[in-house]
């Protein structure tokens, strides 16, 4: 493993290195966001659908131990939503900033390391591409201080010595991009989930309690008086 690394330095030189060292970092945060992903429990939302269920059947008391006993930006920012609108004194649009306060610090907090994935991700390429130029170069120099005494062998092992560092900067780029795409998904549902589960909790603070068929429902559409639900 050390013996093909060496080569591939020697071969490729200090644009061959820079890749390396960027897959090597590119690796590093990847698995810490990975940690940080599984810790923070994201996508994780049966416990936050529980204590909404409990919070709309009026049991308040378990419905705010239930998001608080939790660690996702989810159950988070629904507990910080609980506490709120359990006070009357409290205004719904304070309630609504203060949750868009909570969430964002947690969001903030996921996507850290994501704009490092996407310089490396657009870099790679580039830098590959660098290489190969420079290879070229060297190559074509190479067959102009031959003269007549052309050797094609020559030209060739230039040419994909040159190529080999495209190939990995292509190597580092993609699937540092799919990671980058998949972390970016997972954000982006957790930011939906917060939305939709904390606004029933200020749904169901206006409203009263829900009907059990609405409960079922999905948690961010109000549900509608009596008398509107039977109207049709």
């Amino acid at each position: 493993m050390f013996d093909t690394i060496t080569s591939l330095l020697a071969l490729g030189g200090p644009v061959v290195a820079i890749l390396m060292a960027l897959s090597v970092f590119s690796l590093t945060l990847v698995i810490v966001k990975l940690i940080q992903f599984h810790r923070e429990r994201v996508g994780s939302h049966g416990r936050a659908r529980e204590a909404l269920d409990a919070w709309t059947r009026q049991e308040r008391s378990r419905a705010l131990g239930l998001a608080e006993s939790h660690p996702s930006a989810v159950s988070e920012s629904m507990a910080t939503a609980m506490r709120l609108a359990g006070r009357a004194d409290v205004p719904s649009s304070v309630v609504e900033q203060e949750i868009a306060r909570t969430a964002q610090l947690r969001l903030h907090g996921l996507q850290r390391g994501f704009r490092a994935l996407d310089a490396i991700a657009q870099v790679a390429p580039l830098l590959g591409l660098f290489g190969t130029v420079l290879g070229m170069i060297e190559a074509f120099r190479q067959l102009q201080s031959a003269g007549n005494a052309v050797d094609p062998s020559l030209l060739a092992g230039g040419i994909w010595v040159a190529l080999l560092t495209t190939a990995m900067g292509l190597a580092v780029a993609m699937p540092t991009q799919l990671i980058l795409t998949w972390f970016e998904t997972r954000a982006e549902n957790e930011r939906v989930a917060i939305e939709t589960l904390a606004t029933s909790v200020i749904n169901a603070r206006l409203t009263g309690p829900l009907e059990p068929e609405a409960r079922s429902a999905v948690p961010a559409q109000r549900p509608l008086p009596r008398g509107e639900a039977y109207a049709h």
